[in-house]
């Protein structure tokens, strides 16, 4: 049976998937990269996102690799797809990763404003949904075609989805960084109570990697 899952979402010790202030010279807000630096050296980053050869091996590129396993479809916020707000000013902007984005599958973007589909190089064509979450989520469920949706974030979106128990699966990597401010992802979710819990817990040099599993029980009271 298929899944929803988010992977390889990095989270700093305080809890922010972001840094405050995003914009195109910060897609990641202000301290944001230094959540990414087991992601960004593995050589599942340098093949997937650079186009790359090498990168190291071992345990945070085995957890990388394997969240682009099975995925038939993804589901992104506005902001993981570009920086700009409000009605679309022109059709320019065709996301951060240039003509060949590292998704190969759909993807579904979620917005309040719609815009024509965008196909890419490389298999990715970005459709943008009105509709929110579920329709979204139906919409890439079909396009997966029976393999799993990777819900890529930001924080907000995978808020939206975790508060609505329809994500299955989600890897948290926690970096050895404290941002004070930014895009919270935990804050205010009783994760228990939505019944979530922690299947697997792998610290390496540079991460923490949390799994959390969605259980479809009640909380204990």
């Amino acid at each position: 049976m298929s899944k929803v899952r988010v992977e390889s979402f990095s989270i700093s010790l305080d809890g922010y998937g972001a840094g405050p202030d995003q914009d195109i010279n910060n897609p990641l807000g202000v301290g944001g990269r230094e959540l990414h630096q087991w992601f960004f050296p593995t050589r599942t980053f340098q093949k997937n996102v650079l186009g790359a050869e090498g990168g190291t091996t071992g345990v945070d590129d085995d957890i990388a690799a394997r969240g682009f396993h099975n995925v038939g479809a993804w589901i992104l916020g506005r902001n993981m797809f570009g920086p700009i707000r409000g009605p679309w000013p022109d059709m320019d902007w065709k996301g951060w990763w240039g003509n060949n984005p590292p998704y190969h599958v759909p993807v579904f973007v979620l917005t309040h404003h719609a815009r024509p589909d965008i196909t890419m190089e490389g298999g990715t064509t970005f459709h943008f949904v009105t509709g929110g979450i579920r329709e979204a989520l139906d919409r890439a469920r079909a396009a997966a075609a029976g393999k799993d949706v990777r819900i890529g974030g930001g924080a907000n979106t995978i808020r939206q989805y975790l508060e609505a128990g329809l994500i299955d699966e989600m890897h948290i990597a926690i970096g050895p960084a404290l941002l004070g401010r930014g895009e919270p992802l935990f804050a205010g979710l009783d994760m228990r109570a939505l019944g979530y819990e922690c299947v697997q817990f792998m610290p390496t040099e540079k991460a923490t990697h949390v799994v959390l599993r969605h259980t479809r029980k009640p909380a204990v009271k």
